[in-house]
Parts: structure tokens; sequence; C-alpha cells
């Protein structure tokens, strides 16, 4: 058989030269491990809290989440970046609603495998170019694997992205220590949506899918910064919401004695994520760090009042020392892996929270029953 070519419709191969060569870079780790993969996003070194996320989908969501902040992410998922990034966009109340915030929060992006190429039909640019607008690198090539397997047996470990001949510096600073929500909350009040009750959303590094959320059930909202003084103000409001946000919630006092308040007051006190923490320790209970963290969107919670067990959407590195909890509050959901707390609530007042991420952006969306039922007790 003979087999004519058209010569204008073959398409051809190109081979990278020795001038199309990456970057390398190294993922230096404090117990002295070291990775080296091929850079893309900013040229930038920089370092962090090496943390691992079991999510197979949500790039965009997940890097815009606040409570990355400072972190250097490891997606286990391996391949990353195939359906590009979307330009944000805003909704009917000015709220960014294809994002989780305004910006990129973490310190530094480490795949198995990066995809040049994007392919999707709301994509406008690669993950690399969004990366660099943001000034956050990225590392591919790395056996995530093996690093997420030493992260879960050591427990979360700080590290920095460097550039494989860079001298750098062998100390490692920890982001736990610093003050990450004061880095992330909003530093003024706005007023969202109308209804017949008023929630104050303290924003601590809120998720703006939370926001999303308590509008569309016809709330209105006010929301402040984080050590907004509510107990002092001529703002009217029914309930006080604690978000989601990042760091150790035992650096923050501040917030912590004005809950105390309020909840002295009767005023309903709910939230989710960090929020569970900061309204158990203003009960009377600690917290502790979690060995490596809760993050992905597949951990599995029970509700310890139905038996019902449902896959959450997660990121936290800190949980409630169930031991501490006073005897008029009960666990609310419980981690179905490792038993941590995942939900509190008091046996008769109008105070609840959970661990995980209701609003699940990205999904999944089994429990955003979940507004409802802290909506409930205002």
């Amino acid at each position: 058989m003979n087999i004519n070519l058209d010569s204008s419709k073959i398409i051809k191969i190109i081979t990278p030269t020795s001038s199309m060569e990456k970057q390398k870079l190294k993922l230096i780790l404090e117990d002295g491990s070291e990775f080296e993969g091929e850079a893309f996003g900013a040229d930038v070194e920089t370092e962090g809290e090496v943390v691992f996320s079991t999510g197979m989908v949500g790039y965009p969501e997940s890097l815009t989440d606040p409570s990355f902040e400072d972190q250097i992410l490891v997606c286990t998922f391996p391949l990353i970046g195939n359906y590009g990034v979307d330009h944000p966009e805003l909704d009917e109340n000015g709220i960014i609603k294809n994002f989780e915030s305004n910006r990129i929060h973490i310190k530094g992006l480490v795949v198995s495998d990066y995809s040049e190429k994007f392919n999707h039909y709301e994509a406008k640019k690669s993950l690399s170019d969004w990366l660099k607008e943001h000034n956050v690198p990225g590392i591919s090539g790395i056996d995530t694997r093996a690093l997420t397997k030493k992260i879960r047996t050591t427990g979360s470990l700080l590290g920095k992205i460097v550039k494989a001949d860079s001298n750098y510096d062998k100390t490692f600073k920890d982001p736990n220590k610093t003050n990450l929500v004061a880095k992330v909350s909003t530093t003024e009040i706005q007023t969202y949506g109308e209804g017949k009750k008023t929630i104050l959303l303290l924003d601590c590094g809120m998720k703006e899918n939370i926001l999303r959320n308590i509008i569309k059930r016809g709330y209105k909202v006010i929301k402040a910064p984080w050590n907004f003084d509510f107990n002092n103000t001529d703002l009217k409001f029914d309930a006080v919401f604690l978000s989601n946000g990042p760091g150790d919630p035992a650096l923050l006092d501040e917030i912590v004695e004005k809950i105390r308040i309020a909840m002295k007051n009767g005023i309903p006190v709910v939230g989710i994520c960090l929020g569970v923490q900061l309204l158990s320790i203003a009960a009377g209970a600690k917290t502790y760090k979690l060995k490596f963290g809760h993050r992905s969107q597949n951990q599995p919670c029970i509700n310890e009042e139905t038996g019902n067990c449902f896959l959450t959407s997660q990121n936290h590195g800190y949980a409630v020392d169930e031991a501490t909890l006073p005897e008029d509050y009960k666990v609310w959901f419980r981690n179905a892996n490792d038993g941590s707390v995942e939900g509190v609530k008091h046996k008769t007042k109008p105070y609840a929270a959970v661990q995980f991420h209701p609003e699940s952006d990205p999904g999944p969306t089994d429990t955003n029953y979940i507004f409802d039922e802290l909506l409930k007790l205002i």
C-alpha cells in the first residue's frame, strides 16, 4: 500500500534542547532530607511548613484558602495543572465566586507531574503563570509519595524551596509561632445581604464560600476583622460566626476573651474550622497540634448524634483536646480515621461549631446542611 503524506499537515514534535532545560530546584526539609526537581511558577526561593493534601481536584480553591497561609503544599494527586486557572469573577454581592480569597496563600507548591498544557473551557491561564503573578514558586518531578510517607511518619516538617546550587540558610522559621490570622483577616467592616437576622462574621481567614452560604440562606452579614471588639459596638447583630483561618489557635487570646464575654452574655456563637477551636478554648478546653493535619476532600466524619458518616473537605493542623472539654459540652462530630474531635455543641445553649468545611468548595457537598443546623441556634 502506498501512503501519500501531505507535508503541510504533518505535526512536528520538538525535542527540548539544553537551552530549554528548566531550572533545577531542591526541597530541603529540616531533618536534612533533600528532594530535587524542576522549577515552574515564580523564580524565587521560599520557606514554610511542609504539608500535604490528598485532594484530587480543586487546586484554585485550595491555593486561595487562607488556612494555607505560609505553608508549602504537597499535592499527592500526581497530575496538577491540567485544567489551568480561570480569572476571578464577582457575584451579585461583590464576592469572588470561583476562588476562596483574592490571592494565593501558600508559600510554595510541590507536585509530581506539572502539566505544561492545560485544557478547560473556562481556563484563561496556566497554573505556572498564575503562581508567577503571586510570586509563588513551584517544584515538579518530586516523589510526592515518598515525601508524604515521610511527613506521615515524622509529622509536619519545616522546609525550603531553593535553587539547586543555592547556598541557603540552614535555619528554619516556624510560621505557627506567629499570628497568621492577623496576616489574612480583613481590615475593614463590610455588610452583605438582607434578612431579618444579622450575623457578625469574624474573618479569621475566611473562605468566601462561607459568606456565600450564609447570605443565600436569607441572613444579613457584617464581616469584621478578627480582633473586632464586638462586645463594645453600636452594630446590631443576633449571633457571632467564627470563620476558618490559619495557625495555632493558642496564640489568639485576644479573640478568645471576646468570645468568652459574648457567651457569658448569652449571644449565640457558631463556627467552622478554626472557629471550633476558638469556641472550645473560650469554653475552657485546650487544643493540640495534629501529627500531620487533615487536608483533603475525603475525610470521613461521624455525626455522634445520628451515627451517620460523611465525607468532608478539611484543611487544619490543630484539633480540640476532647479530654479538656467542659461537662456541659459534647462531641458533635468525630473523625472516623483517628477519632479526633470534628465538632462540638453545648448541651443546652446556642454554642456549636464544626472542624470540617460544610461550605465544601471544592466538594463534597454532603455536609452543607450544617449551615442550617448552626443557623437554627440563632
